[in-house]
């Protein structure tokens, strides 16, 4: 059955998933701030809207959408990360704006150029409601992007959110040439520091090892195709925070990220290590190799929680 599809957003994923569902046979509205019309214009008529723009552009977007937002139409959020203001993620800031709206969360590994080039890629939707799920995996799963369903949203968000984080970790030390052991060791550390954030935010264990987690988090930490691993890249060869952005010319989620879980850390006294020397290297205080060094001269633990 082809859909009416209304994507907002036309960065490099909301422009993928225009192309791949266009191929798919579905009906495409797209819109994109930079087109200078009114973003309620593509939403009319629609089945179903599909936004990935920035993190940070969503209150602007939820404010011109609130008013009018036709009843029981479904918004698919693609955006990822933690809203540094609010301690939020997408999906609580839509529903904030627009209220008990049908959300689903997609979220996986999912590099944008890969699936322009036609290469496979699965990922997941994530929703409270099964059956609104399983019907728009079935309408819009294709042969490139094969989709799966579960009902965590919030955990899909924030593993989706903190392995950015993980990611310019990622490249940090590939950038100081640690070796395998050391990458593993940091991601298998950084899988549990997300898991901490995910309880949290009241998040289920089992979606940290889903596609929205453990795959997102290994798709991002060692393609260069990711733009918070050359962040960290960056970082290894003592760039600035605004350098590395600068160079990247590309929004980068997981400084932010980093920051909005370390403020949540506080308020919680969750303890989060990895996030601590993220944010401690982006903001000029360590340097990449002594960040290294702090996290290895941390007092001895148990590796799980007893």
């Amino acid at each position: 059955m082809s859909l009416r599809i209304a994507v907002l957003g036309r960065g490099a994923w909301g422009q993928t998933l225009a192309d791949l569902w266009t191929r798919q046979g579905h009906q495409i509205q797209s819109w994109s701030r930079r087109d200078g019309t009114d973003p309620r214009s593509a939403v009319v008529g629609a089945d179903v809207v599909v936004v990935a723009v920035s993190l940070a552009a969503i209150e602007s977007l939820a404010s011109a959408l609130g008013s009018d937002w036709p009843s029981g139409l479904p918004l698919i959020s693609c955006s990822k990360g933690i809203d540094l203001n609010q301690l939020a993620t997408p999906s609580q800031l839509w529903q904030r704006r627009l209220g008990p709206v049908p959300l689903l969360a997609l979220s996986g590994p999912n590099l944008a150029t890969e699936l322009q080039r036609g290469l496979p890629a699965a990922s997941v939707l994530a929703c409270t409601d099964g059956e609104l799920a399983s019907r728009l995996q079935a309408q819009l799963s294709g042969e490139s992007l094969r989709l799966y369903t579960n009902q965590d949203p919030i955990g899909t968000e924030v593993s989706g959110a903190l392995k950015n984080v993980m990611a310019v970790a990622a490249g940090i030390a590939d950038g100081l040439q640690l070796g395998a052991n050391a990458k593993a060791s940091l991601l298998c550390r950084g899988l549990a520091e997300i898991g901490v954030v995910l309880r949290g935010f009241g998040g289920q264990s089992e979606t940290l090892y889903g596609l929205a987690g453990l795959g997102d988090l290994l798709a991002t930490s060692y393609s260069p195709l990711s733009r918070n691993y050359r962040c960290g890249l960056l970082l290894a060869e003592g760039r600035t925070e605004a350098e590395a952005t600068a160079t990247l010319a590309a929004t980068v989620e997981g400084p932010r990220t980093a920051r909005a879980a370390l403020r949540l850390a506080e308020e919680k006294s969750w303890h989060l290590p990895i996030c601590e020397q993220v944010v401690s290297v982006l903001d000029g205080l360590t340097q990449p190799a002594q960040a290294v060094r702090v996290l290895m001269e941390r007092d001895l633990k148990a590796e799980l929680p007893r």
